[in-house]
């Protein structure tokens, strides 16, 4: 294992490996808060490397195998800190950040903060807060805290993925003897979700000077509106979408072939 030492008590685990060649992409990936590598490690992880492009996966702090000073706030400002530091060490060139849901906005954060990239990729990021999705992350907040992830998951993952995963994958879901332990309180998960309600997705996207790629599943009965996304979309200068018809909320686990061509293409693009 490979961590990022930052402080006495606070490292970021990261997993990189290099470009085969010369033209190849670097491709980081930035999480959303309730996810670790593991979402990108199974499917997309292999498929990137063995078209001879660099992967770089981490963890936030307060994510499974990285490690933060107990009482530290995980807020907005210390994890785009964190994406920087991460970019400044292990000094891939100019690579493309690709960030799932507010990771997104982590990822365009820090390119407005002057990070060396050559690209971006949104990943149904494109949001405003809404009172509905005030809503859902107050409730998301209150099912961890009442029974925990999996209570979180049986009452609202339906929402989040498209009609193939629900139809592949009920049967895990509202089992006979659910475990609803509640989230530890003093646990990395438990402060990254506090903090996660109080982040502002107030951003320009407009000032965004990298080449974007915007990717929507329209399945995503939880974060998509239409309208918010169609003219925030239209503010980005450099930028291209592709919508996914038949999946929601997480791509890359519902659709991890045609999300790697995407980026694939996307990669090539830029190289053009």
């Amino acid at each position: 294992m490979a961590f990022l030492e930052i402080g006495p008590d606070d490292a970021l685990y990261y997993d990189w490996t290099p470009p085969a060649g010369p033209g190849a992409r670097s491709f980081l990936f930035i999480n959303p808060i309730t996810g670790d590598t593991g979402l990108w490690a199974g499917a997309i992880k292999p498929a990137l490397l063995a078209a001879g492009h660099g992967v770089l996966l981490y963890d936030f702090r307060g994510q499974t195998q990285s490690r933060f000073k107990p009482g530290q706030a995980l807020d907005a400002d210390l994890i785009v800190a964190d994406l920087r530091r991460m970019i400044e060490r292990i000094a891939p060139e100019k690579p493309i950040l690709v960030g799932l849901s507010i990771g997104g906005l982590y990822a365009a954060r820090a390119a407005l903060a002057g990070a060396e990239i050559s690209g971006l990729v949104l990943i149904n990021t494109l949001r405003r807060m809404t009172p509905r999705v005030e809503w859902m992350n107050a409730a998301t907040m209150r099912a961890n805290q009442v029974g925990g992830p999996n209570l979180l998951k049986d009452l609202y993952f339906h929402l989040l993925m498209g009609e193939d995963f629900q139809a592949a994958n009920r049967s895990a879901f509202l089992v006979d003897t659910p475990d609803y332990t509640p989230l530890d309180p003093q646990s990395g998960a438990f402060n990254l979700i506090t903090w996660m309600v109080r982040t502002s997705w107030e951003i320009d996207w407009s000032k965004l000077e990298c080449p974007v790629l915007s990717i929507t599943g329209l399945q995503d009965r939880v974060f998509f509106d239409p309208a918010i996304v169609d003219e925030l979309f239209a503010g980005l200068k450099h930028a291209r979408r592709v919508d996914f018809p038949d999946a929601g909320h997480m791509l890359p686990i519902e659709k991890p072939d045609r999300f790697v061509e995407t980026l694939l293409a996307f990669g090539k693009e830029i190289a053009g």
